[in-house]
């Protein structure tokens, strides 16, 4: 479909609504807020966390990505509560749109990574690789960004017809031929990084949970506070999946079928359009979730917490560590987990 094509689709076709001016706004400020903070303190403990273990790389890397997701929200909020200048639409499309993304992906693509090197220190402990390395989980984060980035920097590149007030409206009318089809390509693929992640995780998971089980009932037969510890690590990062990104992916296919073709009604687009912003707004909400998971997962991390807050670890915690300590090989703690 050719751009002057969209663009005359587009003009009778407003989606702007006391909704999208004004609530959806009001929340992403609470979930820019709420981001800043919470990554804040989490990069602050992380840079007192040494890079000994290959998931602590990949964590710290989710923060960098959330850190930089959240920065993204402040043009966002402007744009749609429509307080701003047109000209803000324009640096949405063009940048701050495209770096809201890259990073989203980028977070999704380590919690993958995490899900991958749990299932195999855990599941099959006895193998050794150089994939369990902290050097391969570096050279593994740096093309991860290099993949993503050369994947998403096209679309600010080819986001290049002249602005004016009218066309700035909406961000495909602002693409090229060429930028109209690199989105969609990349937004297609996007879908199936996310897919294919979420698929990886319940398999991992699954595995994981059946292996710590079956290693509890070796040693105890009343194994209640380890499963119920097990069910939240497994649990945290299952929830934001489901919860964050799996309403906006259902979505998101019809939704670049609604800009980047003619099929669809107005009524249809503006539906669709909602919904994307809704699921979206989910979306954008994973990056106060994510500090929380890190309390559950990241053991590292919780005691430098706590060493900075100047608490001590739980009784529980200290009486699993002293209790189950002796089996290192045969017994996987709950903290072993993350």
């Amino acid at each position: 479909m050719s751009n002057s094509s969209i663009n005359a689709s587009e003009d009778n076709c407003t989606y702007s609504s006391v909704v999208t001016t004004h609530v959806i706004p009001l929340a992403y400020g609470f979930i820019f807020i709420g981001g800043i903070l919470l990554n804040g303190v989490a990069a602050w403990i992380f840079l007192h966390v040494p890079s000994k273990k290959s998931f602590v790389v990949y964590l710290k890397n989710i923060v960098v990505a959330d850190l930089l997701m959240s920065l993204t929200l402040p043009f966002k909020i402007l744009n749609d509560s429509e307080i701003g200048p047109w000209q803000i639409n324009v640096l949405v499309c063009r940048f701050s749109a495209v770096i809201f993304y890259l990073n989203m992906y980028v977070g999704i693509t380590f919690f993958g990574l995490i899900g991958f090197d749990r299932y195999y220190k855990i599941v099959k402990p006895l193998l050794t690789s150089f994939v369990h390395t902290v050097n391969y989980s570096k050279i593994t984060s740096v093309v991860v960004w290099a993949l993503l980035m050369f994947l998403s920097f096209p679309n600010i590149i080819l986001t290049n017809q002249s602005p004016t007030e009218k066309n700035s409206k909406k961000c495909v009318t602002l693409k090229s031929e060429l930028g109209l089809q690199w989105h969609k390509a990349s937004s297609y693929i996007c879908l199936g990084i996310f897919w294919t992640v979420f698929l990886l995780l319940i398999i991992f998971y699954s595995a994981i949970a059946r292996k710590i089980y079956s290693s509890y009932r070796k040693f105890r037969r009343n194994s209640a506070v380890t499963r119920e510890k097990i069910n939240r690590n497994i649990f945290s990062i299952m929830f934001v999946f489901v919860i964050c990104f799996v309403p906006y992916h259902l979505c998101r296919l019809p939704y670049t079928l609604s800009q980047t073709g003619s099929q669809f009604s107005c009524q249809s687009s503006k539906n669709l359009y909602y919904a994307k912003e809704f699921t979206l707004l989910l979306s954008a909400a994973n990056v106060c979730l994510d500090p929380i998971i890190y309390l559950f997962l990241c053991k590292p991390f919780r005691e430098k917490l706590y060493q900075k807050l100047h608490l001590k670890l739980t009784t529980l915690e200290n009486y699993i560590l002293s209790v189950y300590g002796n089996h290192p090989t045969e017994f996987y703690s709950a903290d072993t987990l993350f």
